[in-house]
Order: structure tokens, then sequence, then C-alpha cells
């Protein structure tokens, strides 16, 4: 048996511009995926077992039928590569979620399959009759769907997983490739940056390179800046992450000029925003400005639905700011996490036209993946 613990993840700057090369600054949440993965029942040659116990969510299948996912779910994603749209992109989410995408907890278990086959794929594992039955186990704190990374977690979580299961090499660089192939058939062109925050954990400045890799750097924190923040959910946004990041890159296909200008001005603020981090005195008027002009960037590219707008202008009418954190929505009412900075962040908790939001109490910059148990 081997159990493996994620953090979550929270974007403060740069998500949508972090797709097309530009950086963003992301910070691993204390807020936990464990996943186990357990020699299966004698006797039950071939099995899968899958088990969420947080949602009541259970399947049962073959070995056969996980290999056969993962690959339909990876020819799929290679049409949507060659021609990326909202049509392939519909085609690589129905294999992607499968005969598991209904009832409770279904979206996760579709997800958890595909890790785990792509993680056999990863070790050479392709004949299902001479596969050993396993048990996977995933409990989680992190809430799906509202920008916390919970799909590069619960990716990276099962291939650390079940590598260290069979005894496989864990090199970062190798966990990375593996779970970013898993987060591709989940979003379509995910930046990876998510799954690099979660796996070596801190507070990064994340970059994809033209290659697709993503080069990372840690950042120094000096300000204070951070404890200011508060991090509110405003509901699940009404499409997946994928469908958002689809839609900005076709937008930015209509519009390419307009839309460069808008992810060239978003990495200039992520700039920013880590040379305030790093500063030993906090600036509030200079984070304000920051963060104000990052929403605005979000909302030129249409990410962020009018009722999140309307949020966002109570914010700022008291003198604070608020941004979107992760790929937002493109309806509402929810568009997922919400960063909110003022000042004096007391004055955030008795705003009453914040009460319909949910409250995180979240660290940030906490530790990464890890093996936390074996035997």
């Amino acid at each position: 048996m081997v159990s493996v613990s994620v953090p979550g993840k929270l974007i403060l700057i740069g998500e949508h511009a972090a797709v097309f090369g530009r950086p963003a600054l992301v910070a691993a949440v204390g807020l936990r995926l464990r996943v186990t993965v357990a020699a299966g029942r004698p006797g039950d040659p071939g099995a899968v077992r899958i088990r969420l116990p947080d949602s009541g969510a259970e399947a049962v299948r073959s070995w056969s039928e996980v290999l056969g996912r993962a690959r339909r779910a990876r020819e799929a994603w290679e049409c949507y590569d060659r021609d990326p749209g909202p049509d392939t992109f519909a085609a690589l989410a129905a294999p992607a979620a499968g005969a598991s995408g209904a009832g409770p907890g279904g979206e996760s278990l579709g997800l958890l399959e595909l890790a785990l086959g792509e993680a056999a794929r990863e070790l050479g594992e392709d004949d299902p009759e001479r596969l050993a039955p396993v048990a996977l186990t995933v409990a989680s704190e992190i809430p799906i769907g509202s920008g916390f990374g919970s799909s590069a977690a619960a990716a990276v979580g099962v291939v650390m997983a079940y590598l260290a299961f069979r005894g496989a090499a864990l090199e970062p660089a190798r966990l990375h490739r593996v779970s970013l192939e898993v987060e591709r058939r989940q979003h379509g062109s995910p930046s990876g940056v998510d799954n690099a925050t979660v796996l070596h954990g801190g507070t990064l400045e994340a970059r994809r390179l033209p290659s697709g890799e993503v080069a990372f750097d840690g950042v120094r924190i000096r300000s204070r800046l951070l404890e200011g923040l508060r991090v509110l959910g405003t509901g699940r946004p009404a499409e997946a992450t994928g469908a958002v990041v689809a839609a900005v890159r076709g937008l930015r296909d209509r519009e390419p000029a307009r839309v460069d200008g808008v992810l060239d001005r978003l990495g200039e603020l992520t700039v920013r925003l880590r040379e305030e981090l790093g500063r030993p005195d906090e600036r509030p008027a200079e984070a304000v400005a920051i963060l104000r002009e990052a929403e605005a960037g979000l909302e030129a590219l249409g990410v962020v639905p009018a009722p999140v707008g309307e949020l966002v202008r109570r914010v700022e009418a008291e003198g604070g700011a608020a941004k979107v954190s992760g790929a937002g929505s493109l309806a509402g009412p929810g568009a997922g996490n919400l960063i909110v900075y003022h000042p004096d962040p007391e004055r955030i908790e008795r705003w009453g036209f914040l009460g319909g939001c949910r409250r995180y109490r979240v660290e940030l910059g906490v530790p990464g993946a890890r093996v936390e148990g074996a035997s």
C-alpha cells in the first residue's frame, strides 16, 4: 500500500495568460487531496476498485476498461490538438467522462480512471491480463470546480501513488509529464502551471515554454501582502475549465491583436506583483492597482460573468480590489474563487454584500506532493 498527499493551488495572477506563454504567480494551498493505492482483493483478477469516501461514489472496472478509456481519451485529445475548437473539445470530454460521468462523483471517477490508465501506460503496462488487482481510494479537502486545482491534484496524486506502488522512480519531471497528459484529457490545452504547482509546492512564478514544458521559479516572499488576501467562493462555474480555455483561444483567433495586448499586460502585471511580494514593506495602493487591472484584463477576455463583476465593483467602491482566480466562467452566476484585498483586511469580514460567498481559510505556499506512507 502507498499513500500520497497533494495540495491544491491558487492562481494569484496570470490565469489564461499562462496558457499563451506569459508568466503566472501560483501558490500551493493548505487544502490537500490524499490518494491510497493498495493491492486488490485476492481472487479478483484484473479488477480496479475506485472509492471516493467523501461523496460515497464507487466504481469497479476491469483493467481492460481502464486502459481502453485512457486510449480513447488520448485519441480524442489528439484530434482536439490538431483542430482545437468547441466541437473537438466536446468530443474530448465524452471519453474523459465515459459511463462514469453520471451520478455523484462521476466526474471525479472518470478523471481517476484516466490518471490510472496513463500511469499504467507510462510503465508499459498494456496487457490487462497481466495486471494485478488494485484498490484506489481518494479523499479530498479540495472543492471541485472552484479554482483550487482539484483535477491537477488528482492527476498528480494518482500518478504518483501508482508509480510508487509499482516501485517506479518518482522523478519530478516524469510526474509532471504524465500528470499533464491527464490534465490535457480534462482541459484540452492547460498551461501545465497547476500540476507544476501542486507537485512542487510553495509559491512559484511559472511560465509555459514553446516546447510545452513549464519553467518555474520559487518566489521569495518578504511582504505581508498575502496575509491581507481573502479567498471567497462565488459558486461553481457553469462550464468546465477546458471549455473556458477553449473559448479564450477562440477569441484570440478572432481578435489576435486585442487579445494579445490583454495577455501581454497581464504578464506585465504578474512581474509587478512578484516585485511587490519581494519587498520588505507592503504598498497597499500598488497592490490594489495591480489586482484591479488584472481583473479588468480577465473581464476583457470574457471570463467574468456579470453577477461576479458586480461584486467586484462593490469591493472597489470600498477601496479594495478583487479578481477571479482560475479559469472563471462564461456565464453566471458563479466563477469559482475570488481573491479579495483591502489595506485593512478586517473590513472584508464586515461587508454584507459578500454574504452569499463561501469564505475559505487557506494557508498559502505549503509543501507540494509527498509520499506519506508505504507498506
